[in-house]
């Protein structure tokens, strides 16, 4: 995964494992959508989808503060993936 360009001012986070114990810990709560809406923003879509699934992230659009092409993006990627 490159985590370098979705973390690049967080050094903890670009470490693999690191970030998915993360996930997992903090799975449904405010820490781990902040996740979500970075990968969103700047990860790569197959980086992006080997960590959340396609249905929570469809599920969570309006919820995150995205910038609109990412909303679109998402949307786009729910009509083929989903």
């Amino acid at each position: 995964m490159k985590l370098g360009i979705v973390f690049w001012d967080l050094p903890k986070f670009m470490d693999e494992s690191y970030l998915v114990e993360f996930l997992r810990e903090q799975k449904n709560k405010v820490p781990y959508y902040w996740a979500m809406t970075r990968f969103l923003k700047y990860g790569r879509v197959v980086d992006t989808l080997k960590l959340f699934n396609i249905k929570e992230i469809i599920e969570n659009l309006d919820k995150l503060q995205l910038p609109e092409y990412a909303v679109k993006k998402w949307k786009r990627m729910g009509e083929v993936f989903g």
